[in-house]
């Protein structure tokens, strides 16, 4: 017996530079949305791979002016499932800014369910 066939999914992730300075932050902040690709089995799979690869990606640093800079993932934002008109090597980015995206995140982002690629 076969198991289930791998399929390519991709999905935007999105990402906030938190920015501290003098003990604050700014509600307006610059926002990078990510596309990244996994092969799995299923969308839910891909969902799971997805939040993992962005929970790894957060970086602490200082920034030229000395202020103390977090890059935070906010969430995934899109899950496709890609079919055979799209070509394995095909990535994708912006960056823009977005008002406090962490503390508005439950009504950025789309539900699980919502996510969930249809194959």
């Amino acid at each position: 017996m076969k198991g289930p066939k791998s399929k390519r999914f991709a999905a935007k992730l999105l990402f906030q530079f938190l920015v501290v300075v003098d003990g604050k932050s700014s509600k307006r902040r610059t926002c990078e949305e990510r596309t990244v690709i996994f092969t799995t089995t299923s969308a839910r799979a891909a969902l799971a791979a997805a939040r993992r690869r962005g929970r790894a990606a957060r970086l602490r640093y200082e920034n030229d002016q000395g202020n103390s800079v977090d890059f935070q993932f906010v969430g995934v934002t899109d899950l496709l499932c890609l079919g055979p008109e799209c070509t394995a090597d095909e990535v994708w980015y912006d960056v823009r800014e977005m008002v406090r995206p962490m503390e508005r995140r439950e009504s950025i982002l789309p539900t699980d369910a919502a996510l969930l690629a249809r194959a």
